[in-house]
């Protein structure tokens, strides 16, 4: 497995989805679990310190520990992806705000593409073939907004 992906509760999944879409786009194998930062800090723990995953990405709204519950645990890159609710801010501040040594890379509200992007360029530093993908992929973003479609 390559990408370890955590929700702080089956109401993220939306957003999981967005994740899942791209990895699946580019044959990136993943796992999907929920543990939260709160309610399961033990069972967070476990998951993390038995995972064979590369990258982490952490899906959470409301205070959004979920993400850097996760950092504390490893020293693999970690992907904040705060979900959007009725207050939106507290999710984003809470994954761009880490304490200094434990740092956590934000997206945007509700952007599992882009964590699910940013995860397979951190992959790509050690794999051409997600190099080579990733440049296709860019080329067809070019190509799709010079068309106007």
């Amino acid at each position: 497995m390559k990408i370890q992906i955590i929700l702080g509760s089956k109401s993220d999944m939306p957003v999981a989805e967005k994740i899942e879409k791209i990895l699946k786009d580019f044959s990136v194998k993943y796992d999907i679990k929920v543990a939260s930062a709160h309610r399961t800090p033990e069972y967070l723990k476990d998951l993390i310190e038995k995972s064979d995953a590369s990258v982490f990405i952490g899906v959470a709204g409301l205070s959004a520990a979920l993400p850097g519950s996760i950092a504390a645990y490893t020293i693999k890159p970690v992907i904040g992806v705060p979900v959007s609710g009725k207050v939106n801010f507290d999710a984003v501040l809470s994954i761009v705000q880490m304490p200094p040594g434990i740092p956590v890379a934000a997206v945007g509200l509700d952007r599992g593409d882009n964590a699910a992007l940013l995860a397979i360029q951190i992959l790509s530093v050690k794999d051409e073939n997600l190099q080579k993908e990733m440049i296709n992929y860019r080329i067809k973003m070019k190509e799709k907004v010079l068309s106007g479609k």
